[in-house]
């Protein structure tokens, strides 16, 4: 019997590292792709070096492991489409999530496109999420692990990518994943730290988008903060640099603490309010992705809206163009930030998501 033949997108790092051990165990061909997206500095140990780190330590893996590595230079596509889309949204006044971007728009497009030129009938990643199928559809249900669980940033993957790609490490907890990768002798690999943040900004997002935007001061410089009644109260240095929900940075003292509840780009305003402000009864999401329309009638419907946030009992609305009404059980919401996404769950499965289009009171 032929073996099967996966594609797994190789980060250099120790979870995508544990998925070619465990595949090529369980006896799967393999072919390893490293993605050179962004050159940040901290990536390369030796100046001058040609290939960033994470690109020599998965072609090394690869070599030890005894399967074909290639790398993929999109550098210049990554700029052009989950940078710039970083850029605008900030610029529009929300908030992106360039993660759940990258997945769809960026990572699985690539994926999928080299894996039809190979041959391979499977794509694997290190992602701590696991897939089921249910009467023919496809779902992401959560990792096991609650700390490293990333179901939430893959919500937008639709059935063509879900039918194809598989998730070993989702039935493990990362301590599992460290001592299975120090089992196979590669104890360095076991040791190594791992990074939470965006993988394109190395310090404060600001400076980041100073950077790769030089004229933002001049495209959105100083404007008015402003109470709920449009009162100013003091002058801020520029809307993208603010989030909804935001405490500290603000620079303005009001006697109370006071939050960011809502940007306005147009008039290049910010309004001030209390924490109570901030708590939401609904919201709106647009560009949704559900699996199947019939999972949003459930009595145990929930909703997280934003990574790692508690789980919010939840009901859907209505129903209108590409747009969920979704209304809460209880004042538990907050901080609803535009931009961000918000992501439906029943107990531990994902039956869908979208990006959160602005809270309705």
């Amino acid at each position: 019997m032929e073996k099967k033949k996966v594609l797994v997108g190789m980060s250099g790092g120790i979870d995508s590292s544990a998925v070619c051990m465990m595949l090529q165990e369980q006896g799967y061909d393999l072919i390893g792709v490293t993605m050179r997206m962004w050159d940040a500095p901290s990536k390369f140990a030796i100046y001058g070096q040609e290939q960033p780190d994470y690109v020599i330590e998965a072609k090394e893996l690869a070599d030890k492991l005894g399967f074909p590595h290639h790398v993929l230079d999109v550098r210049g596509e990554f700029k052009d489409v989950v940078v710039k889309d970083f850029i605008d949204e900030y610029m529009k006044g929300r908030t992106p999530n360039p993660c759940v971007m990258c997945n769809i728009f960026f990572k699985w497009k690539y994926l999928q496109a080299l894996a039809d030129e190979l041959c391979c009938d499977y794509i694997a990643t290190g992602h701590y999420a696991q897939i089921v199928d249910k009467e023919g559809i496809y779902y992401i249900e959560q990792g096991i692990d609650s700390t490293k669980d990333q179901s939430y940033f893959l919500w937008r993957l639709g059935q063509k990518e879900l039918k194809r790609t598989l998730f070993p490490l989702g039935g493990m907890t990362k301590k599992e994943v460290r001592d299975y990768v120090f089992s196979r002798g590669f104890v360095e690999k076991s040791q190594k730290s791992e990074s939470m943040e965006i993988c394109f900004v190395e310090t404060d997002y600001r400076e980041f988008l100073k950077e790769q935007l030089p004229e933002i001061d001049q495209l959105a410089g100083p404007g008015n903060f402003v109470n709920k009644q449009g009162k100013k109260l003091g002058l801020h240095k520029g809307f993208p640099y603010y989030t909804v929900g935001q405490r500290k940075g603000l620079n303005i003292a009001l006697g109370y603490p006071a939050f960011v509840l809502k940007i306005n780009p147009v008039k290049n305003t910010i309004i001030l309010g209390e924490k109570d402000d901030l708590i939401a009864h609904n919201l709106i999401i647009e560009h949704c992705n559900i699996p199947s329309y019939k999972d949003l009638e459930s009595q145990h419907l929930m909703i997280r809206i934003r990574y790692r946030s508690q789980l919010i009992p939840c009901r859907v609305e209505k129903i209108e163009d590409d747009r969920i009404f979704i209304c809460f059980d209880h004042d538990l919401a907050t901080g609803i930030t535009p931009g961000q996404s918000a992501v439906m769950y029943i107990e531990n499965r994902v039956v869908g998501g979208g990006l959160i289009s602005h809270k309705r009171k």
